[in-house]
């Protein structure tokens, strides 16, 4: 057998490794190695089907069952695609005249319920896009991140339509801030998506085990659904 770095055949047994293949070590140049090694890469195809999948209400081992993948290989494919994820909102340029959205908070958690994460979100009424998304604690600050997340058309000229939270109230232009019940329906297209959010992204579902262990996927993740939700579910962004 030879080292696959210097060509030494000065090699030993060095143990096994996760799977129970032998381990080989090179005497002359340190490098650990294999022998036959089975490592491959992942086909395009199938991590497109993994970005779809990942848009589904299906936790990350249901997704390695169904792909394939080895679950450890998807949770750093997960890392990384979440942390490349904008943290903006990407919406079409909007023409002169009166912008309206429904703002509310939606609740989750990450790894405990007692770690709530509450997701604030900004919904235009007209191209039912989501245009702000700020997820935090329920407070003031909370409010102000939504705030500061609305593109700056927004926070111009927007009508904004909310619940009865004293944290709105605080941050939000009197002038164009409109407080309201549930029972006026003016809310009600931000509710239907905090619904189709918690069905489509599976850390969000209350009583399940895909909640998220880690604060910066459980974003990402929300993040990730948004864009393409603003991409291709709402009519007026379609291409």
């Amino acid at each position: 057998m030879d080292c696959p770095r210097c060509g030494s055949t000065h090699i030993v047994k060095n143990g096994s490794n996760g799977v129970g293949t032998s381990k080989f070590l090179c005497k002359a140049c340190g490098r650990q190695f294999v022998e036959d090694p089975k490592n491959c890469s992942i086909a395009q195809e199938t991590k497109e089907l993994i970005d779809k999948l990942l848009l589904e209400r299906i936790p990350l081992a249901g997704i390695a069952r169904v792909t394939g993948v080895s679950e450890r290989w998807l949770q750093y494919y997960v890392n990384d695609k979440y942390a490349r994820t904008p943290r903006q909102v990407e919406i079409k340029k909007k023409s002169r005249g009166r912008l309206t959205i429904e703002c509310d908070e939606l609740w989750s958690f990450v790894v405990k319920k007692g770690n709530k994460q509450w997701v604030w979100l900004a919904f235009d009424r007209d191209t039912q896009e989501i245009v702000g998304v700020y997820i935090g604690d329920r407070s003031q600050k909370g409010a102000q991140g939504l705030w500061q997340s609305l593109p700056a058309v927004y926070r111009q000229r927007a009508v904004s339509y909310t619940d009865f939270w004293e944290a709105y109230e605080a941050i939000f232009p009197g002038p164009r801030h409109r407080t309201v019940g549930k029972a006026t329906g003016q809310t009600s297209r931000i509710e239907r998506f905090n619904c189709t959010l918690r069905q489509r992204v599976s850390r969000l579902v209350r009583k399940a085990l895909s909640f998220s262990k880690k604060l910066e996927n459980h974003v990402g993740a929300i993040w990730y659904f948004v864009h393409h939700y603003n991409a291709t579910l709402c009519p007026t962004t379609k291409s």
